[in-house]
């Protein structure tokens, strides 16, 4: 029998209050692309923390083997050099630094103990062009977007996979990808598609993690299912019984309803008479930053009870849009932005809220979240401003606060010990549901929502469709970007869709098809 590539036995990991892995048992072959998936909070991340060194041995039970030899890894250089190159979900990027220094990050080439810059971006074009990865090289990564700066690491890590040219070398055997197409978009994927194939023939194993299911039947060789902490299952894709109903079943223990929940599409503005009914109006909109994408010449409505969904390619300017509108772009702008008929004047956030709008932003960490700040403090920060039901005269009520935080945290079902907890400490769904219970307590007339089921399971992704519907229902406007075509289908009352800064079509969503959405995406 073969020896298998890496063998976890029997790991278990307890956090304060919390076991995070209760004796799982986890193994790869060499060459094979072996899929790990389960709802936020099943261990996953954990898993890979333990196999990329981030928790020391001696910190958990069990035993990790790399070719039949128990390995104890007690930093993330001990993984290193036994062979695993890990892209963790909290990217390790230096933001002030190139992308071409970051590929080469601690293994830059050097001339006469210099690092020579020449030769750096040299071999970065090259290993970019190698896999049909577009890039800037000399940009500082602080100025890409998050889908960009996954392609960064996903750089990084196949530079160190370049130099396992034979399976007996000791360099990156293992290559561990935890959401890496995240914010891709399905070219991309694409394109990482065939870059696992390409190192999987090289004899170099992948653990591939996702919530986009699809990706597993068409990348993964195996897959393993996590729910709780506890292995589930490991099966074959290949086995007729491997379904993504099995699957998901196997995830969250339960029968999942509709991921897309039914719903009467309100009127559109096209057939309906009431000007109040619109919600928001963007008239003639355009951008003038200092690079690509610009926006040109934008106009569209959505109205109260519509769900508008924004396509296109990455760098198509969904994100631009949308921010722009809200007061967060940093460029200049003209043209006109109405909500109920009157036209406004929104030159920041401050301003957007004051008008009735809020924004779920595509990076939560980054822009929706303080990480080190309790439940209560995020999910209250927009609603300080003036006076709320929290705010009199200046003075928050603290009482009043945690009152208004329970109702959420009860109302989006999320999962957390307390009110205090750190948000850092959620999964990355629940993590998601205390951004959008922070915009729901200001009760928006119109809400954005940039990639919002980005990086969470499927029974997450379920419930903030499900919000999503509830909402609209309730009145609110809903204008929401996504790179997922199955979910703009599935959501969406009308869908516009952009390429390169300008609107290439306008769909009612009847009989509407991806095809429909990628020729205009395409700019064809």
């Amino acid at each position: 029998m073969t020896t298998p590539l890496l063998h976890m036995q029997a790991i278990t990991k307890d956090f304060p209050g919390v076991r995070a892995l209760d004796d799982v048992s986890f193994e790869v072959n060499r060459g094979e692309i072996h899929a790990l998936c389960g709802e936020n909070g099943a261990g996953k991340s954990t898993l890979i923390k333990i196999l990329g060194g981030v928790y020391p041995a001696g910190t958990y039970n069990g035993q990790l083997h790399i070719n039949g030899i128990e390995q104890e890894f007690h930093t993330v250089r001990d993984a290193e050099n036994a062979g695993i190159a890990v892209i963790h979900q909290e990217l390790a990027l230096i933001p002030e630094m190139t992308v071409a220094e970051n590929i080469y990050l601690g293994k830059e080439p050097q001339r006469f103990s210099i690092i020579d810059k020449q030769r750096l971006y040299h071999d970065a074009g090259q290993l970019l062009s190698q896999f049909g990865l577009t890039l800037p090289l000399d940009r500082p990564v602080y100025e890409l977007g998050i889908g960009q700066q996954q392609l960064v690491e996903i750089a990084k890590a196949l530079e160190r996979s370049l130099q396992t040219d034979t399976a007996s070398s000791n360099n990156s055997l293992l290559l561990v990808l935890d959401e890496p197409t995240a914010a891709l978009t399905e070219s991309e994927v694409e394109i990482l598609r065939q870059i696992l194939m390409e190192l999987r023939g090289k004899g170099i194993a992948c653990i591939y993690i996702t919530h986009k299911l699809k990706e597993i039947f068409q990348i993964a060789d195996r897959v393993t299912v996590l729910r709780d902490g506890k292995t589930v299952a490991t099966q074959s894709i290949q086995s007729a019984e491997c379904t993504e109903e099995v699957l998901i079943s196997q995830m969250v223990g339960r029968e999942l309803t509709a991921l897309f929940p039914k719903r009467q599409m309100p009127p559109t503005s096209k057939d309906a008479s009431e000007q109040g009914e619109v919600a928001l109006r963007v008239e003639n909109l355009s951008t003038y930053p200092s690079e690509p994408p610009q926006l040109e010449d934008i106009s569209f409505e959505v109205r109260h009870g519509e769900i508008l969904g924004i396509a296109g390619l990455m760098g198509a300017g969904r994100t631009e849009l949308i921010s722009t509108i809200f007061g967060a772009y940093n460029g200049r702008w003209n043209g006109k932005v109405f909500i109920d008929g009157s036209v406004v004047e929104i030159h920041s956030p401050y301003q957007a809220i004051q008008h009735g709008l809020g924004l779920v932003s595509e990076d939560r960490k980054r822009y929706g979240l303080l990480l080190d700040v309790d439940v209560v403090r995020n999910m209250t920060l927009a609603s300080l401003s003036g006076s709320s039901e929290i705010v009199s005269h200046g003075v928050i009520n603290d009482n009043a606060a945690s009152e208004k935080s329970e109702q959420y945290v009860d109302s989006l079902q999320i999962k957390t010990t307390s009110l205090d907890v750190p948000v850092n400490n959620l999964s990355g769904g629940n993590q998601q549901k205390v951004v959008l219970g922070k915009w729901l307590m200001t009760h928006p007339r119109v809400l954005f929502l940039d990639e919002p089921t980005r990086g969470i399971d499927v029974g997450a992704k379920a419930e903030i469709h499900a919000l999503m519907a509830e909402l609209a229902g309730e009145g609110v406007a809903i204008v929401f970007v996504s790179s997922e075509l199955p979910e703009i289908l599935g959501m969406s009352d009308r869908v516009l869709v952009l390429h390169e800064g300008k609107i290439t079509g306008e769909f009612i969503n009847n009989n509407l098809t991806q095809e429909d959405i990628l020729r205009c995406a395409a700019g064809a």
